[in-house]
């Protein structure tokens, strides 16, 4: 049974003079198998943990599985719209003189989800402070987001967001070498070297994106299923095998060390018990000392009043 995808849907929406065939569409199956079998596993592979140890596994399976879904989108060639080129190249073997160009911008939304989940992963692992963590993934999302109007760009303005989407990603970069190698050098041993490994992956992969980015969507040099391609392979690299080199180093990592790690189902329960018990007797406490003390001065009244009367009859 053939793939029939590209016939199928070609009923939907517009289509661009320039787009993936059966090859890219197959290619595009292919890692979404890989993104979803590889959710799968670490799901699976949670469940060998005790549940407040589960935080990495939970994190890498939702971004995983988002990946999924756009990998599945675009081998359907769905979550596209067609783009009028800046540079046609009729002399080229590549893409030929085609005036509109396939533009995936369900790839995007896919980045919107995963990448700072990538991040979250990387910087929870280096015991980063959460506010640094937070402004990292809005130096992210603010990446994705020019890179997006970019693709959906036709007039060299395109390179303006391409530009701004740099100056982002230098900020992620900053934090990762700076923030997160201080976090991880002071945790040392395990810690660092996960990091170390996985920071080494991601950061490395990460610059391929913008010329990934520049010979696609951006000047229109590779056909769309070289495109698939070589972002296919740069997921790939960048979410199932960073994500199994961040776990395996996290098997010995208790998570109360980095600060994420959470109380049982029934501790938290009795935990608020012990304190509600508490707090009620330290007030019952308090209130027995404050009649105590009411009564005291009532009493020494008293008997300075009856010595008062004493005194005066004598």
């Amino acid at each position: 049974m053939g793939n029939h995808a590209l016939a199928t849907n070609s009923v939907v929406f517009r289509h661009a003079n320039l787009e993936i065939t059966t090859h890219g569409s197959d290619w595009y199956y292919t890692v979404c198998a890989i993104m979803g079998l590889s959710a799968i596993l670490v799901m699976a592979h949670s469940f060998t943990k005790h549940q407040t140890q589960r935080f990495f596994h939970h994190v890498t399976a939702v971004l995983l599985f988002v990946a999924s879904v756009s990998y599945f989108s675009m081998g359907s060639n769905l979550g596209q719209v067609p783009i009028p080129v800046e540079f046609p190249r009729p002399g080229s073997s590549q893409v030929f003189a085609a005036g509109t160009r396939e533009i995936f911008y369900v790839r995007y939304l896919d980045w919107v989800v995963t990448t700072p989940l990538l991040l979250v992963d990387l910087l929870v692992t280096a015991g980063v402070p959460w506010p640094t963590v937070i402004v990292t993934i809005l130096a992210d999302e603010i990446m994705i987001v020019c890179g997006l109007v970019g693709a959906l760009t036709r007039t060299r303005y395109k390179w303006g967001y391409w530009t701004f989407g740099m100056l982002a990603f230098f900020y992620v970069v900053y934090s990762l070498l700076v923030h997160g190698r201080r976090g991880a050098n002071a945790f040392g041993g395990t810690v660092k070297k996960t990091y170390y490994a996985c920071g080494v992956v991601l950061v490395t992969i990460w610059f391929l994106y913008p010329i990934a980015w520049g010979v696609s969507e951006g000047g229109n040099v590779i056909h769309p299923d070289s495109e698939a391609v070589f972002y296919g392979i740069l997921d790939v690299i960048a979410k199932p095998v960073f994500s199994f080199i961040l776990l395996w180093g996290h098997r010995n990592i208790d998570m109360n060390t980095l600060g994420v790690g959470v109380p049982a189902i029934g501790q938290a329960a009795a935990r608020l018990h012990e304190d509600e018990k508490h707090h009620h007797h330290h007030h019952h406490n308090g209130q027995q000392a404050g009649t105590t003390s009411a009564v005291q001065p009532e009493a020494a009244a008293h008997i300075n009043g009856a010595n008062g009367t004493q005194s005066t009859a004598a």
